[in-house]
C-alpha cells in the first residue's frame, strides 16, 4: 500500500513538473539588454523561436540614423535588410529609429540581434495588434469638442513597450456619406487630428498604451461616419464606425437694438429645452465693440428657456459676440461647444442739415449781351488786302534795300495834258509827221485808249 502511495506521489510530481516546465516555457524569450555598450555583445539579446511558430514579427528599436541591426540564426548565419530584396519569405523595413522585420517559417532555436539598440530597450515580438475605439455619442453638434480614447494592444494586451510610441499613432477622421438631405453632402473626407501615446496635449498618461484626445467638430453639419486609422510599415488597423448625425447648436438668436443712445442694445438667445437641460447651460465668450473695446461676460445657468445678453450702445458700427456653451443634453452627456459668431451692424446715420432762419438775398446776375454776328464777306476781303500790303511792302524792300534801284511809277493818263504838248498839238505838222500820226492813230483806234503803268528801268 506504500508502494502504491508512493508511486503515485512521484507520478504527480513529475506531470506537475513537466507541466509547470510546459507553461513556464514561453513561445520567444526576451532578454533585455545591459546597457552598458553601444554595440550588443554577440551573446546578448537573444530570444527563442519555438518549431510551432509559422510566421514571426520582430520590432528592434535602435538609435536614429544608425545602422540596420542584423539577425543571427541558431546555425550562425547572418540575415541583413538587404536580404528583403531577394527572399519572399523575408520582409524588412529599415526605417530611421526602428526595424520591422517579418519572418515566414523561421528556423526553430535560439536567435541573437546585433546592432546599436537604444539603452532600456528590447527585443519585441510583434503578434496580432488591434484597434479598440470607444464609440461616439449619438448626439453631437457642430463646433462641440469630443474626448476620443482609443486603445492598441498586442495579442489582446496593452503593449507596454516605450519606444512603440515612435512606431505607431490614431488617426481619426470623419467621411461624408453623401446623404444629399444634409447641408454635408460632397463634403468628402474631414481629417481631425492624429493622437500618440506620449502624454501630451490631451494624451492622459505617456506609454500607457491608451491613446486619448480632444477634437473640434468644426465642419459642417450632417451626416457622417467616423473612422479611425492606426498605420505602421508593419501593420494598418481601421475601425469604421456607425455613422452619426452631426446637428446644429439648439441655441437661436434675436436682436433688440435700442433707440434711444442711453439704453443698451440686447441680444436674447433661446434654447431648445428638447435637446439640451436649460437649467444646465452656461454661456461665456466676448463682445468686440465698434471702438476696438471688449468685454468678457459670463451667462450663469437659469430655470428658463431664454438668456438676455445686454451689449453697450456705441452707436453706429460693427459689432460682434463669440459664445460658447457648456451644458447637458437630454442623454444626461455634458458638452462644450463654440457657437458661431454672431455678427451685427448699425449703419451710420444721415447728418441732418439744419434750415437757415435768415433768408438769403437774391443777387440778380445781368445776363450777357447777345455777341454781333460776323460779317463773313467783310472779313475775307480785309485778309485778302492785308495779304497785298504785306506782299506790296515786301517787294519794295527787296528793291530798295537788295537791288538799290529807285521806284519809278509813270502813270500815263487820258485827260489832264502838259502845256508843252499843248503847244506841239497846235504846231502845223508836215506831211511825213501827218502821215506817222494817221499811222498810229489808226492803230490808236483799233486798241482804243491804254493806262501805261509800266515803269522805267531808270
Amino acid at each position: 500500500m506504500k508502494r502504491l502511495w508512493f508511486v503515485l506521489v512521484m507520478t504527480w510530481l513529475t506531470m506537475t513538473l513537466v507541466t509547470t516546465s510546459a507553461l513556464a516555457t514561453p513561445q520567444v524569450t526576451v532578454l533585455e539588454r545591459d546597457g552598458v555598450s553601444n554595440e550588443v555583445p554577440l551573446l546578448d539579446n537573444r530570444f527563442r523561436i519555438d518549431h510551432e511558430v509559422e510566421k514571426i514579427s520582430l520590432l528592434f528599436f535602435r538609435k536614429p540614423g544608425s545602422p540596420a541591426v542584423v539577425l543571427v540564426q541558431p546555425d550562425g548565419s547572418k540575415i541583413y535588410a538587404t536580404h528583403a530584396l531577394r527572399d519572399d519569405s523575408l520582409q524588412w523595413y529599415d526605417e530611421v529609429s526602428f526595424d520591422l522585420v517579418v519572418i515566414s517559417n523561421p528556423t526553430p532555436g535560439p536567435w541573437q540581434v546585433i546592432g546599436s539598440i537604444q539603452d532600456g530597450s528590447r527585443v519585441m515580438v510583434v503578434g496580432e495588434i488591434e484597434l479598440e475605439v470607444e464609440a461616439l455619442p449619438p448626439l453631437i453638434f457642430r463646433g462641440e469638442t469630443l474626448k476620443v480614447t482609443g486603445r492598441v494592444t498586442n495579442d489582446g494586451k496593452p503593449i507596454e513597450i516605450g519606444y512603440f510610441r515612435d512606431v505607431i499613432s490614431l488617426v481619426v477622421d470623419f467621411v461624408s456619406t453623401n446623404n444629399d438631405n444634409y447641408a454635408n453632402f460632397g463634403a468628402g473626407t474631414q481629417s481631425v487630428t492624429e493622437f500618440k501615446d506620449d502624454g501630451r496635449d490631451f494624451d492622459e498618461r505617456p506609454l500607457d498604451g491608451v491613446f486619448t484626445g480632444e477634437f473640434k467638430l468644426s465642419f459642417p453639419a450632417g451626416e457622417w461616419r467616423p473612422e479611425f486609422l492606426i498605420e505602421t510599415p508593419l501593420v494598418k488597423r481601421k475601425v469604421v464606425g456607425k455613422p452619426i448625425l452631426l446637428s446644429e447648436p439648439p441655441f437661436n438668436f434675436e436682436l433688440t437694438l435700442s433707440d434711444n443712445e442711453e439704453f443698451e442694445h440686447e441680444l436674447r438667445i433661446k434654447i431648445d429645452n428638447e435637446i439640451v437641460k436649460p437649467e444646465s447651460v452656461i454661456f461665456q465668450g466676448k463682445i468686440f465693440y465698434p471702438n476696438g473695446e471688449e468685454q468678457a461676460f459670463t451667462i450663469e445657468p437659469k430655470e428658463r428657456l431664454y438668456r438676455t445678453l445686454a451689449i453697450k450702445n456705441y452707436d453706429w458700427g460693427r459689432y460682434s459676440v463669440e459664445l460658447s456653451a457648456f451644458g447637458e443634453n437630454i442623454n444626461g452627456r455634458e458638452f462644450m461647444a463654440t457657437l458661431p459668431e454672431y455678427k451685427f451692424e448699425i449703419e451710420r446715420p444721415i447728418e441732418k442739415v439744419p434750415e437757415l432762419q435768415v433768408p438769403i438775398n437774391t443777387i440778380l446776375i445781368p445776363e450777357p449781351e447777345p455777341e454781333p454776328e460776323i460779317n463773313t464777306p467783310l472779313v475775307v476781303s480785309i485778309i485778302v488786302l492785308g495779304n497785298l500790303l504785306i506782299l506790296l511792302a515786301g517787294w519794295v524792300a527787296v528793291r530798295v534795300l537788295i537791288q538799290n534801284k529807285p521806284i519809278n511809277l509813270k502813270f500815263k493818263l487820258p485827260f489832264g495834258k502838259s502845256k508843252s504838248e499843248d503847244k506841239q498839238s497846235t504846231e502845223p505838222k508836215s506831211e511825213t509827221q501827218k502821215q506817222n500820226s494817221d499811222e498810229s492813230g489808226s492803230k490808236n483806234d483799233k486798241s482804243g485808249d491804254i493806262l501805261n503803268l509800266s515803269m522805267s528801268d531808270d
